[in-house]
């Protein structure tokens, strides 16, 4: 019972976040919000690095053709 109850709660707060997340969405357009783990591709047309890992990580498949770029770290 005391698990039926706990269930529900968790259940009913991810069903807020949801519409906490689509409601700002529709004000600010879609992509302003996203949960982690939620993947959309993307259609962009993108120039490869050479690192193959690097690609899947900007999420494009490299570096976006057309946008601004900026890449900083330790020299």
């Amino acid at each position: 019972m005391k698990k039926d109850i706990e269930k529900n709660k968790a259940q009913d707060k991810s069903g807020d976040m949801d519409k906490f997340v689509e409601s700002i969405n529709e004000k600010f357009g879609e992509g302003a919000m996203m949960r982690l783990g939620e993947v959309k591709k993307v259609n962009v047309a993108s120039i490869s690095t050479g690192s193959f890992s690097l690609d899947l990580a900007l999420g494009v498949g490299g570096l976006p053709k057309g946008r601004i770029v900026e890449i900083f770290g330790p020299e």
